[in-house]
């Protein structure tokens, strides 16, 4: 069962394609992020599905039922936007109880709802607060807590740590899983931030200029990237080299002839590829054994608390890798001579 499907939807303001064709299914109860830079359609999609802006064409779906024009407050969805919206004339308990209050609930049952959903994001007791007596997270929660407990079928969320600093936002990111694993409902829930993708989706979309690039889960669209943007655009730094597919285990580059494990049927000898390899993925140093291995000379390296990022120069290229940081363990310096080397399955084949 899906919470929300888009099928071919199109958006344009003027002449500027926001939203290219995009396609989407979540499934019910899944935390599914839209990942991707300023400007790519990313908010515009989440406002489609909202209701708030029409798409041009396309379908959005519900649960099943064609919701496109149908108006927001008749689609059972809650929304947490970046800038929170709390009244500041309000304490917690009477903001969290507006959109109950709203929809003609009695009291007694606001009491009993505001209560539960205080519990769900932890702050019992925080009732009479008013939001200038609350911290940015505490009132993160309370926006949170706001949407939740109209009890929607599908909770939309707009870069909603977009203004938290770091440390607040790291411990938001685990609350709001914490959450969604409670509550069971379908989040959706919309970045620029890979950190925030990576660590609380089931899935990712990634969007680009308009168009989704790929869906998958974090560790499919981090391992096997379908194409050059999204490899550059996940994780910290990946290395890519040009080549030319010799066969369905080898791939032809300036650096001499790449090892990989059988190429996807739509890529054919003789067609341009882009060869990649994750920078922890690369080993330096004691490479014997290994299935493709490059000779280079370390140019700079940085230390980073748990690991050492190197900088190789192979034959005027520059290879990132990562090595794990271990104390009293003599590394190579830079302008040392050394071996860097990785395993086939390694190896990343990106079309475009």
């Amino acid at each position: 069962m899906y919470s929300v499907e888009l099928e071919n939807i199109v958006k344009r303001f003027g002449e500027v394609i926001a939203v290219d064709n995009v396609s989407i299914k979540v499934k019910d109860g899944e935390f599914f992020s839209i990942l991707g830079p300023s400007g790519c359609g990313k908010t515009t999609t989440l406002r489609i599905i909202a209701g708030l802006e029409e798409p041009d064409s396309g379908i959005v779906r519900l649960h099943g039922s064609d919701v496109t024009n149908l108006p927001p407050h008749k689609r059972g969805i809650g929304m947490v936007f970046q800038t929170l919206a709390l009244f500041p004339h309000m304490n917690v308990f009477d903001n969290i109880a507006f959109g109950l209050r709203m929809r003609g609930f009695s009291e007694d049952e606001i009491r009993e709802r505001v209560r539960n959903v205080l519990e769900v994001v932890r702050l019992p007791g925080m009732e009479n607060r008013f939001p200038d007596q609350l911290s940015g997270g505490q009132r993160q929660r309370v926006a949170l807590a706001r949407a939740l407990v109209i009890e929607p079928k599908v909770l939309l969320l707009d870069e909603p740590l977009g203004a938290l600093d770091l440390k607040i936002r790291q411990e938001m990111m685990v609350e709001l899983k914490r959450i969604h694993r409670e509550v069971g409902t379908t989040f959706i829930y919309v970045t620029h931030d890979q950190g925030e993708a990576m660590i609380m989706s089931d899935r990712i979309a990634i969007m680009r200029g308009g168009r989704v690039m790929q869906i998958g889960t974090p560790e499919e669209i981090y391992l096997k990237p379908v194409n050059t943007f999204v490899a550059k655009f996940i994780g910290e730094a990946i290395n890519i080299i040009p080549g030319t597919v010799y066969d369905n285990e080898h791939i032809d580059t300036d650096l001499g002839r790449v090892r990989v494990i059988g190429l996807d049927p739509q890529v054919k000898a003789g067609d341009n590829v882009g060869v990649a390899v994750r920078p922890e993925h690369i080993y330096i140093g004691n490479v014997e054994g290994l299935d493709n291995i490059l000779e280079g000379k370390v140019v700079f390296k940085i230390f980073k608390g748990s690991y050492i990022e190197f900088h190789i120069d192979v034959d005027g290229r520059n290879f990132i890798v990562f090595r794990p940081f271990r104390l009293g363990e003599s590394l190579p310096n830079p302008g040392d001579e050394v071996r860097i080397g990785w395993r086939r399955e390694s190896t990343i084949v990106l079309r475009n």
